[in-house]
């Protein structure tokens, strides 16, 4: 009886990778709508389809291109300073952005060199994000972690 019990956890164990799907977002957009679409609605409504058939979803961002300005916890005193859309938006964006990583488990890679182009502080950036090498090496590591790719562009 002890065998079988293991040799069942065993073959639990094996396939408890087929309850977990995995999707990256290659986010390049400045476009606010695409975002919102997308990115906050689009997460929790595909979130809620894996929840809903007792699957889980890990989610991955990885953050350049046009994207960064979504991630500036100050877009007033940024390079971003004249987009009157963003900031008149961002107050709701950071509670949103906030709830996607905290409630939703959605993990934001920000491409490193990409930042320091568009003359970003770390400091400038939402906490919860964190820094890969360059946007390819986070969407070639999270491709090889086994998440499937999907591109968020304007």
């Amino acid at each position: 009886m002890k065998k079988f019990i293991l040799l069942l956890a065993l073959f639990g164990m094996l396939h408890a990778d087929d309850e977990i799907a995995k999707v990256v977002f290659d986010l390049t957009t400045g476009d606010l709508q695409t975002f919102e679409k997308k990115v906050l609605k689009g997460i929790a409504v595909h979130k809620a389809h894996y929840e809903g058939n007792l699957k889980e979803l890990e989610v991955a961002v990885v953050i350049h291109g046009n994207a960064y300005k979504f991630f500036v916890k100050d877009p007033k005193h940024s390079p971003f300073s004249s987009d009157t859309k963003l900031i008149e938006a961002q107050p709701t964006l950071q509670k949103r952005i906030t709830s996607m990583a905290e409630n939703y488990d959605v993990s934001f890679l920000m491409c490193d060199t990409g930042r320091k182009s568009h003359k970003l502080e770390t400091k400038d950036i939402y906490d919860f994000v964190t820094m890969v090498p360059n946007s390819t090496i986070g969407l070639i590591d999270k491709q090889q972690e086994g998440f499937s790719y999907i591109p968020i562009g304007d």
